[in-house]
């Protein structure tokens, strides 16, 4: 059994509290954004997340050359880092010099541009966190696209841009009967392999691993790699958001012990393998494949794009959104493309949502807003005043 442990690493550029009345000289960059808060939020999650956490992996991965991991790191997430904290990117340098860290592709703006009816912009913002991430690993040839959304279309979309694979969702409107613990084709297509997250064994760490209420609390690294050691099938795929250790769960749930010692218990297994998702997509044949017509996700119960585009505040946001694309690349300036494509970041229009019972206890978790609708007249003045600021520079 083959295990690709996969780990998303992003924080979103937050906005700042816009008033209209703001100094027009003020570059939209600096007027747009929180950046005061969006540093403190760096260094916070820095200290409880991302500082130790590597530390942990990076001495597991020098005591054992077989041990094999994968990031999925937002360009958002490294520009923030470069500004803020630096030392942060020095710690993802050193695992990537391991040589045993993979670093997979995705939209540098941790964006919706997928679901954009031209393409193009998904492309080059795909192309730019490459780009990025070259700058310290060989970049993957494997696709993480935005919150894993996936569709045949946008597989199809993947391949002729060269990728081998692309992850998702293991979910069951997918699957029918079968088991995410494989690989698959995509109906219509001849080379593209589909990666399936087994969400119920990454969501025992990633959601359940603290709550002491579950049945399976504590769970510890003996018992999660004799779980892993009895799957059937090919291979097994834990995905999670990085933060899941030291911030979602803190230090005092013994999460950090969790993932010091899990490798130590994975190795105690013959059968297992720690491998990477390229590893994966080269080593395993697929075992059927998978019709995935409608855009899936791995967010929320539903698992489709509603935690972004399910009510209409969303739907305006982005329709507005969109169509600043053509004067924005009309204008040709670098800057306010940049804010642009900042302004896609997928975290704005989950603020935006208005969903009830759990689903909605995690998007109020995440966000800094009091309710979706200040988030959402807050996002909207900023489209606003970015599309004047727009027409005054076309004008001249």
């Amino acid at each position: 059994m083959k295990v690709c442990f996969y780990f998303q690493v992003h924080q979103p550029m937050r906005l700042a509290r816009f008033n209209i009345f703001s100094e027009d000289s003020v570059e939209p960059f600096e007027k747009y954004f929180d950046h005061e808060l969006n540093k403190q939020i760096m260094h916070k999650v820095a200290h409880k997340c991302y500082l130790p956490a590597n530390k942990i992996l990076l001495d597991n991965l020098q005591r054992n050359k077989n041990m094999k991991i994968a990031f999925s790191i937002t360009g958002v997430f490294l520009e923030q880092a470069k500004m803020y904290y630096p030392a942060v990117i020095d710690s993802f340098r050193e695992l990537a010099a391991t040589g045993q860290v993979e670093f997979l592709s995705e939209t540098y703006y941790h964006s919706l541009a997928s679901l954009m009816e031209d393409k193009e912009e998904f492309i080059q913002q795909v192309q730019l966190h490459r780009q990025t991430i070259s700058e310290f690993s060989k970049p993957s040839n494997v696709l993480r696209n935005t919150e894993a959304m996936f569709s045949n279309s946008i597989a199809a979309l993947a391949q002729s841009m060269g990728f081998e694979g692309i992850m998702t969702e293991g979910y069951e409107k997918i699957l029918g009967w079968r088991s995410p613990n494989y690989v698959y084709k995509v109906a219509g297509l001849d080379r593209i392999k589909v990666l399936l997250r087994h969400y119920r064994l990454s969501d025992d760490i990633g959601y359940r691993f603290s709550l002491k209420t579950w049945n399976e609390w504590p769970l510890t690294a003996e018992k999660y790699a004799r779980w892993l050691s009895q799957l059937q099938g090919d291979c097994v795929n834990i995905f999670m958001d990085y933060e899941t250790f030291g911030e979602h769960h803190w230090e005092d749930t013994g999460i950090f012990n969790f993932l010091d010692h899990l490798w130590k218990e994975i190795e105690k297994y013959p059968n297992l393998e720690l491998v990477t998702p390229s590893q994966l997509v080269a080593e395993v044949e697929p075992k059927g494949e998978i019709d995935c017509p409608e855009v899936i996700s791995w967010a929320d119960m539903e698992r489709d794009t509603s935690a972004w585009l399910g009510n209409e505040m969303q739907l305006s946001a982005w329709r507005e959104l969109k169509e600043l694309e053509k004067p924005i690349k009309e204008l040709n300036e670098p800057n306010l493309l940049r804010v642009w494509r900042h302004l896609q970041n997928s975290d704005h229009l989950y603020y935006c949502c208005t969903k009830s019972l759990s689903d909605q206890d995690v998007h109020n978790y995440f966000s800094h807003y009091d309710s979706p609708f200040e988030s959402y007249i807050n996002y909207m003045n900023i489209i606003e005043d970015l599309k004047e600021e727009v027409k005054q520079r076309l004008k001249k």
